[in-house]
């Protein structure tokens, strides 16, 4: 039952990673799974309603119904009520994108974001992803909380990831990123200048209800353009306001004071 269990997910993580579907033969081959037992999984999560076949022989893709599901846990756990005023008075200051992402387990996935930026250049990609710890400046502000040791055990889990998974000056070894988690410790958050994409500078700081690892992490994403050094200083402490203002009220949220050892009432 567990390897059947284990295949239905990876189907659904799969699809996940590509919206626009894909058909039962790559599917199969993608998984290293046979092509009649991808299409009995198939066929169980379209009758559940989790994906659809616009026809016979089309393509799989996901329904909204996962969707659903995640916005209905977002929506009871009331961390995007009480993060979004915080989110939308960052992005209004900072004239760039703002987003929360929320530490699970040994995952770190953006949950809700503000759109500051009105003209010129946009950053905003999808929400639900999740961060890639050895690029991403909001990686490089969850890892800064942990110890060293454990920190690399995430990375090694997640790997450092390909070229195109990456910006030109993302560390290649543990060694360069311990430099960055010790720079990001020193001045009380990450920066991330192109190392997640190109001409992209981010700037994230953890949201951290004791002095333990962080629960969460807020972060401003911008063009390296926009973000030199002294803006990068002048946002950075607006950005540990925002966190500390996150922080204070972290524990109404069920997720939050489950990730930080508190047990909800």
């Amino acid at each position: 039952m567990s390897g059947v269990l284990e295949r239905t997910l990876e189907i659904l993580e799969l699809l996940a990673r590509n919206p626009n579907g894909l058909p039962l033969r790559e599917i199969a081959e993608k998984l290293d799974i046979p092509p009649s037992g991808a299409h009995r999984l198939l066929r169980e999560l379209a009758r559940l309603n989790y994906v659809r076949q616009e026809r016979e022989q089309a393509d799989y893709v996901l329904t909204t119904r996962l969707v659903s599901l995640a916005l209905g846990f977002l929506s009871a756990s009331g961390i995007v009520d009480l993060a979004q005023p915080v989110l939308d008075r960052l992005a209004q200051q900072s004239g760039e994108l703002v987003r929360l992402a929320v530490v699970d387990g040994d995952r770190l996935t953006w949950v809700a974001k503000a759109q500051g930026a009105r003209t010129g250049l946009r950053y905003d990609p999808d929400m639900g992803a999740e961060a890639h710890l050895a690029s991403s400046a909001s990686g490089h502000a969850w890892l800064m909380t942990l110890p060293d040791e454990k920190a690399l055990e995430l990375v090694a889990s997640q790997g450092f990831g390909t070229a195109k998974d990456r910006g030109p000056n993302a560390p290649l070894s543990t060694t360069k990123l311990l430099r960055f988690l010790k720079s990001a410790r020193a001045r009380g958050f990450s920066i991330a200048q192109e190392t997640f994409t190109s001409g992209m500078t981010g700037l994230a700081a953890p949201v951290r209800s004791t002095e333990g690892p962080a629960v969460g992490v807020i972060s401003i994403y911008g063009p390296t353009l926009r973000l030199g050094e002294n803006r990068q200083q002048d946002l950075g402490e607006e950005l540990m306001a925002a966190a500390d203002e996150l922080a204070l009220s972290s524990t109404i949220s069920p997720v939050f004071r489950r990730n930080s050892g508190v047990v909800p009432h």
